[in-house]
């Protein structure tokens, strides 16, 4: 398994911003790196892969998504993220850049957050085209490793926002503006505070909310209820530190916040069809490819 990437990570084009841009994955890896990217990893980079020609499937978080032709996937940082073997060749661009880097743009893009929960983008023939363009400047741009920094930030801006605009638009969910908000603010308060498994009228009053308000906001955009919600984080968490270290299944339920490392146990097995012990022998089987 690779939980190390900062040999992926030093690979930058530009000798002031973390970010690599790449056609068809042209890129020189050390032997068997390229092999251990085939099987789950994480990076603390974010990763945008567009599929101009073929197809491939991709596993976010142990959850797989099948990517076609005008059709772009991303990753977060941290996120579990596997590719499947590929039978044939593709034609794609992939972008992996820093947070920091991303500080440097003037403003923030929601679909960093996920908050639909969609890691795929359709592209109409229009956009593609433009999407297109704009990943080939970024790579002529970035074949100079002092090449200006304010025009590679100027590219990567107006890509993110082509890529903004298509998640939102994908989704049809922009006329529910306010709920959005709602949602993306529950979502961070999760994302920061899961581990502490805050009661669902906690996080409702601190948005301003009932508890059926919140239960209604989540459940139009995540499909589940809060608390199933709140769950399901935990129990990708739990993936991940299987994945990651060696730990026993009752020193990771008290590590999560659980009391009762059996109800830990079974509450994994509900939500993944798996056993503890079943989930870590198939994880190091994968490693083994």
């Amino acid at each position: 398994m690779l939980d190390n990437t900062v040999l992926l990570e030093s690979l930058t084009q530009h000798d002031r911003l973390s970010i690599r841009v790449t056609a068809n994955c042209h890129i020189q890896l050390p032997p068997g790196v390229l092999q251990k990217l085939l099987t789950p990893h994480r990076s603390r980079l974010y990763t945008f892969i567009l599929l101009l020609q073929g197809g491939v499937v991709h596993a976010i978080d142990l959850q797989a998504h099948t990517l076609q032709a005008g059709q772009l996937l991303f990753v977060l940082p941290h996120q579990l993220h596997h590719i499947s073997p590929r039978k044939e060749p593709v034609q794609s661009f992939n972008l992996t850049v820093d947070e920091r880097c991303l500080s440097l743009l003037p403003k923030t893009f929601l679909l960093l957050l996920n908050p639909l929960n969609n890691p795929v983008l359709t592209f109409d023939a229009p956009s593609l085209e433009r999407v297109r363009a704009l990943f080939q400047t970024l790579q002529q741009l970035l074949a100079n490793r002092q090449a200006n920094m304010d025009l590679v930030l100027a590219h990567l801006n107006t890509l993110l926002t082509e890529f903004n605009h298509t998640y939102f638009t994908n989704n049809e969910r922009q006329e529910q503006e306010g709920n959005l908000s709602k949602f993306i603010d529950f979502k961070r308060m999760v994302e920061e505070e899961f581990m502490e498994q805050p009661a669902v009228q906690t996080l409702a009053a601190r948005l301003s909310l009932t508890t059926n308000g919140l239960y209604n906001i989540v459940k139009q955009y995540a499909g589940v209820s809060p608390k199933e919600f709140m769950t399901n984080r935990l129990i990708i968490e739990a993936q991940r530190r299987l994945y990651y270290g060696e730990t026993t299944a009752k020193a990771l339920a008290y590590e999560l916040g659980f009391n009762d490392p059996g109800y830990f146990s079974r509450l994994f097995k509900k939500s993944t069809s798996k056993s503890i012990t079943q989930f870590v022998k198939e994880m190091q089987e994968m490693s083994m490819i």
